[in-house]
């Protein structure tokens, strides 16, 4: 028989401690995300992987916030964040400090998820978009490259937190393993 683990089982690191550990070398940038649900999620993945940074850019909030707080679960006080007004802004500074930034959308010519090789000396970006215009296409213009999800159902798009968590996930297990 299983047993679940108690809270103070789980032996996870102090706030102090993430902040000074080693980070995945992974930005991740919300693209004028409107839900603070989505965003508080996103926070919450990304404290669980170090992710080294959050750009909220356009019309996402920022913390603090109660309603982001119902999911981030105070992630948003872990995880690193910085607000940039405009995405194209955030992504060409980011290209200029040497990441190379993918933008999550079904685009001509994007890179499946599970054919995606990344360079484990590389460092990494990665845009979400809005949850109904996805990505902006002058966004993707600037972008490295575009990785999608592959789907297999009837819907044509996920959640912007669950592809969040998605992409997280697997470039975790791409640039650790």
């Amino acid at each position: 028989m299983m047993r679940k683990l108690k809270i103070t089982e789980l032996n996870r690191i102090s706030v102090e401690e993430f902040k000074e550990v080693e980070k995945l070398p992974l930005v991740v940038i919300l693209d004028n995300i409107r839900s603070l649900h989505n965003i508080g999620s996103v926070f919450r993945t990304s404290d669980a992987f170090r992710i080294e940074c959050i750009y909220l850019c356009g019309i996402t909030a920022t913390p603090p916030h109660p309603e982001m707080h119902k999911t981030a679960l105070g992630a948003e006080f872990t995880v690193d964040w910085k607000y940039v007004h405009n995405t194209v802004e955030a992504v060409e500074n980011l290209q200029k400090e040497g990441y190379m930034v993918y933008s999550v959308e079904q685009a001509e010519g994007s890179i499946m998820l599970d054919e995606l090789i990344l360079d484990k000396t590389k460092k990494y970006a990665v845009v979400m978009g809005n949850e109904v215009k996805g990505v902006e296409q002058e966004v993707i213009n600037h972008s490295n490259g575009c990785i999608e999800i592959p789907q297999y159902g009837t819907k044509h798009s996920l959640n912007v937190s669950v592809t969040a968590g998605i992409i997280i996930w697997d470039l975790f297990k791409k640039l650790r393993y």
